[in-house]
């Protein structure tokens, strides 16, 4: 295959955001420019930083020739960045402990319980790194299917935690297109058990390879 068809087409090219990423330390026009997510114009919506490390990571996992453990492997540390994020975003409270050596730390805890909700069934390939962050967490699961006659959204299963309306809920998602599949369970806030939901997902916004 020849160098000039391995290249993206250029429509697909100028569709796709992008920013010189590197060290600070280095001049920006010594930083190679690489895809980005762009922010967006919403108080309740959070890009992750669009840290170096984090696209070396989106650039494995696009990687047509990137073999199925390391897809894996990879797609896994970024549903921990996923969620560390998300966790970043919970309600804490002042907690002081006392160290080994005695003296007393200023820290702080969250407020609350918490526990996540994949929707099934691509969810569940958050839920290791949900685990390795909150340990012992409790996950409910979602699943949600398209009426084959209104062709809208359906519920057609969950099992969540009894005390889930207690709780800070992680919602699980690792694709997010038009956010109709989390009507059903985000909207059940207004009537039911889901009353503190943060949705982690990975947006794709346009074509970008």
């Amino acid at each position: 295959m020849s160098k000039q068809s391995q290249q993206p087409p250029d429509d697909m090219t100028q569709r796709a955001p992008s920013d010189h990423l590197g060290p600070d330390y280095k001049p920006t026009d010594q930083k190679p420019t690489a895809t980005v997510s762009t922010k967006v114009a919403h108080e309740n919506v959070t890009i992750l930083p669009q840290t170096p490390q984090l696209i070396a990571l989106l650039t494995m996992i696009r990687d047509k020739n990137t073999n199925r453990a390391d897809f894996i492997f990879y797609s896994n540390r970024i549903n921990r960045l996923l969620v560390e994020e998300a966790l970043n975003h919970l309600p804490v409270h002042p907690h002081t402990v006392t160290t080994p050596v005695g003296r007393p730390y200023a820290g702080v805890a969250f407020e609350g319980k918490i526990c996540g909700v994949s929707i099934m069934r691509a969810g569940e390939a958050m839920e290791q790194a949900l685990r390795e962050c909150c340990r012992s967490v409790r996950i409910g699961k979602i699943l949600i299917q398209r009426d084959e006659e209104t062709s809208k959204p359906r519920l057609f299963y969950d099992k969540l935690p009894e005390d889930v309306g207690e709780r800070w809920v992680l919602l699980l998602d690792p694709m997010l297109a038009t956010g109709e599949s989390y009507i059903h369970p985000i909207s059940r806030a207004g009537n039911e058990e889901l009353a503190n939901v943060v949705l982690e997902a990975a947006v794709e916004t346009g074509r970008i390879g």
